[in-house]
């Protein structure tokens, strides 16, 4: 800086292309396949050509253990055709929050000046694998010394959490099936959603048991998916789309990775404390924000979700759900995509996806699901039992 400058604004980050895959079971289709048409149809999306691209980020949970292929980054290039621009590319890997931490370190990339076109995706394939296995690799996000080596995997702890948040505010089994029944019917609007088509509670309440309390219907499905999306700083957004989406907070923190190591499992103070750093960046309160795309993996997860995001108080998330506060004729609109539990849980794609869905909305452009006069949205993604969160807000309308 020469002498007598002041410090220069900090370039901000708006999203001007987003896409993603079908998610499911795609067994016609490989992991490159996935990345490639996600990838493909963010950067059409955006109008932008490959060497403009300053750099790129993968989110992805497993895919050695998944598929094979550890060294990921490089593929979104590949599929494209644009290895031979030796664009920088990394992978980031948060269990179930890589999507939303490799979203993050995007928009850090232009905020810290060094880049203007920044392309990010998450992808997963998981069922090229047994349901035994792929449940194994999900646990891999909880502590494998101290929770997983006695027995403890993804679902049993979170069942626990669920309890205690049962004893603790009273929160009944029917307020957790709301949850499900909720994002089955939003998903059932929804092209993209593994699942479309609604459930009622009993069938939720009579379904299979998979850890007590939770049955099938409580917990997201074994997915395959990609998602991808295009940034731009400020310096450079106006050559592009008019109705970008601004990136206007981004909130990480993390907490103990194993249950028993935290003051408390009904508040994941990881997720209350990167919601404060995202809101106060972005200078919102919790009045302003219509809609959420929050980490549902299981019921209990946005029940807990909506309570330390501030969108209800603490143990009332249960009820507001089961009262439609939380659906589209309610007061915030949470999971309008379907969420997890509908739209489908490809791990490293979630948080991408969960972005992709709120762009579409401040767009205008979620047909059958659009949320009347959004402006604001909120995305909230996870990694294994709260360890890692990471919240954005994004802002339409600039």
């Amino acid at each position: 800086m020469e002498r007598g400058q002041g410090p220069r604004k900090r370039p901000d980050a708006y999203v001007i292309g987003v896409g993603h895959t079908a998610f499911g079971e795609a067994w016609e289709k490989s992991y490159r396949q996935l990345m490639t048409e996600a990838g493909l149809a963010a950067i059409q999306d955006a109008g932008i050509q490959g060497d403009e691209i300053d750099e790129v980020f993968v989110g992805t949970m497993s895919t050695g253990k998944l598929v094979g292929q550890e060294h990921v980054a490089p593929l979104l290039l590949d599929g494209a055709g644009l290895a031979d621009l030796h664009i920088p590319a990394t992978r980031v890997e948060a269990s179930g929050a890589s999507g939303g931490l490799a979203f993050r370190q995007a928009v850090q990339a232009i905020r810290a000046g060094g880049a203007d076109i920044v392309v990010v995706g998450g992808l997963e394939k998981m069922t090229d694998v047994s349901d035994a296995d792929a449940q194994a690799i999900a646990s891999s996000g909880i502590d494998q010394e101290w929770e997983h080596f006695f027995g403890a995997n993804d679902a049993a702890l979170h069942a626990l959490v669920a309890k205690r948040h049962m004893a603790e505010y009273g929160t009944t089994r029917e307020q957790l099936a709301a949850v499900a029944v909720k994002n089955h019917a939003h998903g059932a609007n929804n092209p993209l959603a593994q699942f479309r088509r609604a459930i009622t509670p009993d069938k939720v309440l009579r379904a299979p048991m998979v850890a007590e309390p939770f049955t099938v219907f409580d917990c997201a499905p074994v997915s395959d998916g990609a998602a991808c999306l295009v940034l731009a700083s400020s310096g450079v957004v106006g050559s592009y789309r008019k109705d970008a989406v601004k990136v206007s907070g981004s909130g990480q923190a993390s907490d103990a990775l194993a249950l028993h190591s935290r003051a408390t499992t009904t508040t994941w103070r990881s997720t209350a404390e990167a919601a404060r750093r995202a809101y106060t960046e972005a200078g919102i309160s919790v009045a302003d924000i219509r809609l959420a795309e929050v980490h549902d993996a299981y019921t209990i997860n946005e029940i807990l979700a909506i309570e330390d995001l501030g969108f209800v108080k603490k143990g009332e998330g249960g009820p507001a759900t089961l009262e439609g506060r939380t659906g589209f004729d309610g007061d915030i609109v949470v999971n309008p995509s379907g969420g997890l539990k509908a739209r489908g849980h490809p791990a490293g794609a979630t948080g991408i996806a969960q972005v992709c869905e709120v762009v579409w909305q401040l767009r205008g452009e979620a047909k059958g699901r659009q949320v009347k006069d959004a402006r604001i949205g909120v995305t909230h993604n996870t990694g294994g039992t709260g360890a890692t969160a990471v919240v954005h807000v994004l802002e339409g309308g600039f």
